[in-house]
């Protein structure tokens, strides 16, 4: 039958509430049974232990609704449960057209945010289908299924505001393809790890003043990556190729960051990265965490000595860009179906060219431009975003230890 043929048609619903236990659902079921009807829908939630249970169910033959109504009653008093059922028409009312899920993560979520976005998605002309709470630790992430408008205009209508609201907000289209995405690309310094590499090596090189000075010209716009590159590479120029392994166990990862990767390799996602730093340090990041993906800068390294200059190809901001496709290309993801994360304008092409873009802990000018915006420092919440819940990140962990 079409949805206009079921409008009409008589359904009870039935809900039982009260204290969450084992076999209260099978208890229902096995009930209603006895009266020969047909199961419409379902839906069951449980808070802090509190379940509220919802069957849609076809009437009972003719003459019995009564007694039904009267066992139903009885066997819930008996579970020291509530019983409530209504009579009525048809299923639930289709959804309509414009079908998104918009993630929010609160540290904490509070009641004003959550009325804000409610409104906020009604204004736009959405409604909300559904909630779920993905997590609770170390953020409180919930998603809001959403329908009725558009996702882009959804998106706009929430995703600028979120810092007004307190949150972080993704609002992505709703399908199969949000759990086809199997390729998420990240930038280095400051994202997957918390240093910028470069000083790193300016420290041991006693430089980090006059890297610093190059660094800030080239936020002020006067210089552009690959001269602010290679102006600072320049002043390593003599260091001995020994610092790199000291570089290397200075890097710090991120929080979060081994627990974002392990559990994407488990869900059966490719990672990869992208940085403007130096191969030295990424390809054993790649080793260590078991990456698909990586590509850097070199440094030039002969005699045992670093020469100051870096070989091969440059990865600027284009180039970054251009990785994330070629990556996609070998991994035989489509490029809508990527997840791209970073922190500076550096990454912002990627961050466009991704069907997701993440701006992490970013400068302004990222936020406002990036799909969405994660401002806490757990790179593990970029999860919750891909639908990924806290219990299956758990999950994956308790396997690994196995």
């Amino acid at each position: 039958m079409s949805a206009s043929q079921t409008s009409d048609v008589p359904t009870l619903l039935v809900k039982i509430f009260g204290k969450d236990r084992p076999g209260i659902t099978a208890g229902l079921f096995d009930t209603l049974a006895a009266y020969s009807v047909d199961v419409v829908d379902i839906e069951q939630v449980v808070t802090r232990g509190r379940m509220v249970l919802c069957a849609l169910v076809t009437p009972p033959p003719a003459g019995l609704e009564g007694d039904l109504r009267a066992t139903v009653h009885s066997w819930a008093e008996s579970m020291k449960m509530q019983a409530e059922i209504i009579s009525g028409l048809g299923d639930n009312r289709p959804r309509g057209m414009g079908r998104s899920l918009v993630t929010v993560l609160g540290h904490p979520l509070t009641a004003e945010s959550t009325a804000a976005i409610a409104a906020r998605i009604t204004r736009a002309g959405g409604n909300i289908d559904r909630i779920f709470r993905l997590a609770k630790y170390p953020v409180t992430a919930v998603e809001f299924a959403v329908s009725g408008v558009e996702t882009e205009p959804l998106r706009t209508a929430l995703v600028t505001d979120a810092a007004t609201f307190g949150v972080d907000i993704a609002v992505v289209a709703a399908g199969l393809h949000r759990r086809a995405q199997r390729l998420v690309v990240m930038d280095v310094d400051s994202t997957l790890i918390q240093d910028e590499v470069i000083e790193l090596f300016a420290a041991h090189a006693g430089c980090e003043d006059e890297v610093a000075e190059v660094t800030a010209a080239a936020m002020r716009g006067e210089l552009d990556f690959e001269q602010s590159l290679h102006a600072r590479v320049a002043l390593l120029k003599g260091l001995d190729a020994s610092v790199v392994d000291k570089v290397r166990s200075e890097v710090r990862l991120t929080p979060g960051a081994r627990t974002l990767i392990r559990t994407l390799k488990r869900l059966g996602y490719q990672v990869g990265v992208v940085s403007g730093g130096f191969t030295q340090v990424t390809d054993d990041l790649k080793d260590r965490l078991g990456l698909d993906f990586a590509q850097a800068n070199t440094l030039e390294i002969i005699d045992g000595r670093l020469t100051g200059k870096v070989t091969g190809e440059i990865v600027d901001r284009a180039g970054k860009a251009r990785l994330l496709r070629r990556f996609a290309a070998e991994a035989g993801v489509p490029l809508g179906q990527t997840v791209a994360i970073g922190d500076g304008a550096n990454d912002l092409d990627m961050l466009n060219a991704a069907g997701l873009g993440v701006a992490f802990n970013a400068k302004p000018v990222v936020r406002e431009a990036a799909h969405t915006a994660v401002n806490v420092p757990f790179l593990d919440t970029v999860l919750y975003l891909l639908g990924v819940t806290r219990e299956e990140v758990e999950a994956a962990d308790t396997h690994d230890e196995d």
